[in-house]
């Protein structure tokens, strides 16, 4: 269920400021709603669902300045995390950098924006596997999954929140064992991100809870 709930914010199918009705998700996951309220209580540890007081749980809104942090903290660990993917660089890496670019760039031009999203997204989280800290792969889970409600929210239209480019300059750089020159393309690849969003403006309101859960 957390899963599920996780899958359908990062793929920008549940809005922030949706509400996270106990009735209606018991029923579609087929459980009791004590089981929600603890599926409520890890999301909400983990800073994607907020619990209000006699209204229930909601898809967390992030402020500006929630997404100026965030992206503070994410030029903190990624480069760090890129320098020791490419300390480790080895041949499986490659290949697994290699398969999942394809897979970017199939989705792309497919034009499936849902998989893209979630596949750009994927790709961070799979370097932080290849650095081999299983903290750090953790907590960049949890970051990537807080980004996908500050695009959301704040992506300017009809711009791509995250350059393929980037990510095979990136890999490429990984790859060669260059950890100075990944660390660098990571640290500008996310100040362009982060450039990119529109912190004065949010998106519409939030889709059937039923449907996005579903799609």
């Amino acid at each position: 269920m957390v899963e599920t709930i996780l899958a359908a914010v990062i793929e920008h199918r549940l809005p922030p400021g949706t509400k996270l009705a106990e009735e209606k998700l018991s029923e579609h996951f087929g459980v009791n709603r004590a089981r929600i309220r603890q599926v409520f209580d890890r999301l909400a540890h983990e800073g994607i669902v907020t619990r209000l007081h006699n209204r229930g749980a909601f898809v967390s809104e992030p402020s500006a300045e929630d997404a100026r942090e965030l992206f503070e903290v994410r030029r903190l660990i990624e480069p760090a995390i890129v320098r020791a993917a490419a300390a480790r660089h080895n041949r499986a890496a490659k290949k697994r950098l290699d398969a999942h670019l394809a897979a970017e760039a199939a989705a792309a031009r497919a034009g499936d924006a849902r998989a893209l999203i979630r596949l750009t997204g994927e790709f961070h989280i799979l370097l932080a596997d290849l650095a081999g800290n299983s903290l750090l792969a953790r907590l960049l889970r949890e970051l990537e999954t807080r980004t996908s409600l500050i695009i959301f929210l704040y992506d300017r239209p009809h711009q791509p929140s995250c350059r393929g480019n980037d990510h095979v300059a990136i890999a490429a750089a990984v790859a060669r064992g260059d950890g100075a020159e990944a660390a660098r393309l990571m640290l500008a690849h996310l100040n362009e991100v982060e450039k990119g969003l529109d912190v004065r403006r949010a998106a519409g309101g939030p889709l059937d809870l039923a449907e996005a859960l579903g799609a």
